[in-house]
């Protein structure tokens, strides 16, 4: 865990994404690029300055030889240190822009050989977050806009429902709940691993008052910075990843251990006067 506070400008865009996998011939290269294109590219109105992100581990492949897992034949850069030397190599330019840096299992499995996370992040040039991060977002003046509880993750968000409406719902409640007990104050919450995208939005409910005279009506979202903020009325992500699930001539884990198709993409968070005002899921 590591605390980190930001300052940013009052209006930006928070590219939340990771599980890029590189070194397997399973990722998808085309989909990664189209990330950095869109936080190279001015983004809902804002220019490619106010572009931010954060990354949720899992930056490398890093499996061994030895590994159940390994395959040759899906090896694009078999040694773990090169896969990190060549994800430093294609993230540095970015490193300014890069909130926060953190691993994930993958990377971890192999922390008797060193802390491969801490070392790309180092050599990107952004702060490395561990495994899971609290950040503050500052504005210059100091004040702080929002907190962000960020992490790899480990659990799986599954459902047997067969309604499609209900999975998704399933899936939804399964992300919050993994998350919204780590901390009270965190109007943003996320985690990658699953390779799976999704966005649950704040939920209010309305509520009556009176003055003595007449009723009124209000409403119980409220998300005041540096106070507890209830379960419902925060953003819960999980981030996509680029792991393909089929390639061809090859079978790779996630087809062999029969997982389902998931989400090539990101989420990217809009924050405008200081404030959150939309989270949309990017699917590539």
């Amino acid at each position: 865990m590591q605390l980190i506070s930001r300052r940013m400008p009052v209006d930006f865009n928070l590219f939340l994404f990771g599980d890029t996998h590189f070194g397997t011939r399973a990722r998808s290269e085309e989909g990664e690029d189209a990330l950095l294109d869109a936080f190279e590219s001015s983004y809902e109105g804002l220019p490619a300055s106010r572009n931010f992100g954060v990354h949720h581990g899992d930056a490398i492949e890093a499996i061994m030889v030895d590994d159940f897992r390994f395959d040759p034949g899906l090896s694009d850069i078999a040694p773990p240190m090169q896969q990190a030397d060549a994800v430093v190599k294609k993230w540095k330019p970015y490193g300014k822009k890069i909130v926060c840096w953190l691993h994930g299992n993958h990377e971890w499995k192999l922390i008797r050989f060193g802390n491969l996370g801490e070392r790309m992040a180092r050599g990107v040039g952004c702060p490395y977050g561990t495994f899971s991060a609290k950040i503050r977002y500052l504005d210059h003046a100091g004040e702080l806009m929002f907190k962000h509880y960020a992490t790899h993750g480990r659990k799986s968000i599954t459902s047997t429902a067969d309604d499609p409406i209900r999975r998704e719902t399933n899936k939804h409640l399964a992300l919050k709940r993994h998350l919204k007990e780590k901390f009270g104050d965190c109007l943003l919450m996320s985690k990658g691993h699953t390779h799976q995208l999704h966005v649950v939005r704040p939920k209010s409910k309305p509520y009556l008052v009176d003055d003595g005279e007449k009723i009124r009506q209000r409403h119980t979202y409220n998300h005041r910075a540096d106070e507890h903020i209830h379960a419902d009325h925060r953003w819960y992500v999980n981030t996509g990843g680029f792991l393909l699930l089929y390639v061809l001539g090859h079978t790779g884990y996630a087809e062999a251990a029969e997982y389902d198709p998931t989400e090539i993409g990101y989420a990217v968070a809009m924050v405008r006067d200081r404030e959150i005002v939309d989270i949309r899921p990017v699917e590539l």
